[in-house]
């Protein structure tokens, strides 16, 4: 559902690829991606993230753009979980 908007962001085909994989190439992504993709991972299967995970966030993004990162992957659980139980 999202990939041609990923595609038009600058996504690459190589890496939606990937990102289906249950191992993620490391040499495909950059080491803000691959940060990004442990907070995802972490969030999505243990709900708790590591603090050494949000440490390497801040000091790749920042403050606000770890918290605005974690909300993003909060709220994008939230909706699945909300479809899933209604049903949709």
């Amino acid at each position: 559902m999202h990939y041609p908007a990923y595609i038009q962001a600058g996504g690459s085909d190589e890496k939606a690829t990937a990102l289906k994989s249950v191992v993620v190439n490391a040499e495909l992504f950059s080491e803000q991606e691959l940060a990004l993709l442990e907070l995802t991972e972490q969030s999505t299967t243990k709900v708790n993230v590591d603090g050494d995970v949000i440490e390497r966030l801040k000091a790749l993004f920042g403050e606000t753009q770890t918290v605005e990162a974690v909300a993003t992957v909060a709220a994008y659980n939230m909706v699945s979980r909300f479809l899933v139980a209604l049903a949709i």
